[in-house]
């Protein structure tokens, strides 16, 4: 949805971007705004809420994915799990990420995405495909149960991005969590919005015998950055 936030210009925030790539973010993230437009706060609690949105974007919301961009930057991350990719917008910006990061370090970039819906897959693909070998080339999507698909193929990772039903989310975290290299940084989205039902996840990311530090950053309905220090 959209937010009361200044956007980042995004020749700014990100810079070195070839255009077609920043063209076709703005055209989904347009479609997913349109999209949004036309849901109500109740539709998502409704017992049939899973079925309606099996065809919706809800992407990440263009300044919350442009910061995760940014951050990924900062931190070097080549190596990304995104739990819950939908149509692939906000894969796209840690693809593109993972990659300059990779060309600049020398090492091999791969963004570990799950997507349960095959139409959901199949439509990422074609997104992702579009971006160009950039992009594609260091998406590794898989499909199915990610508390299963996760659980071989991981090392080192650098960053969780958790976009995914809420109940799902703290499950997903113990899959990756022994996977992470100390100083990983794991991004939540919803974490004021959907609060209640991210309560398991938030005590464990908060609680005393925590392996993370965590805050709340200040975006539409909350976005939580964790950091993992088992040590």
């Amino acid at each position: 949805m959209s937010t009361q936030h200044s956007q980042i210009p995004p020749e700014t925030a990100m810079a070195g971007v070839p255009a077609h790539v920043r063209h076709v973010l703005s055209r989904l993230h347009a479609e997913s705004l349109a999209q949004e437009a036309k849901i109500s706060p109740s539709d998502y609690t409704k017992p049939t809420a899973a079925d309606e949105m099996r065809d919706k974007f809800i992407a990440l919301e263009e300044d919350k994915a442009q910061y995760v961009y940014t951050l990924c930057r900062a931190t070097g991350a080549h190596n990304i799990v995104e739990a819950g990719t939908s149509y692939g917008v906000s894969t796209i910006y840690l693809a593109l990420a993972a990659a300059a990061n990779a060309k600049a370090s020398g090492r091999k970039a791969r963004v570990v995405a799950t997507e349960h819906e095959p139409t959901k897959a199949a439509k990422a693909r074609e997104y992702w495909k579009e971006c160009g070998e950039e992009v594609a080339g260091v998406i590794d999507l898989r499909e199915g149960d990610l508390r299963e698909t996760l659980k071989h193929g991981l090392e080192d990772v650098d960053l969780l991005l958790l976009d995914i039903w809420t109940p799902m989310a703290l499950p997903t975290l113990k899959v990756v969590q022994p996977k992470m290299r100390p100083g990983a940084v794991v991004i939540t989205d919803n974490t004021i919005g959907s609060a209640s039902g991210y309560e398991d996840l938030l005590n464990y990311l908060r609680g005393p015998d925590s392996k993370f530090i965590s805050l709340t950053l200040p975006y539409h309905k909350g976005l939580e950055m964790s950091v993992y220090l088992p040590n």
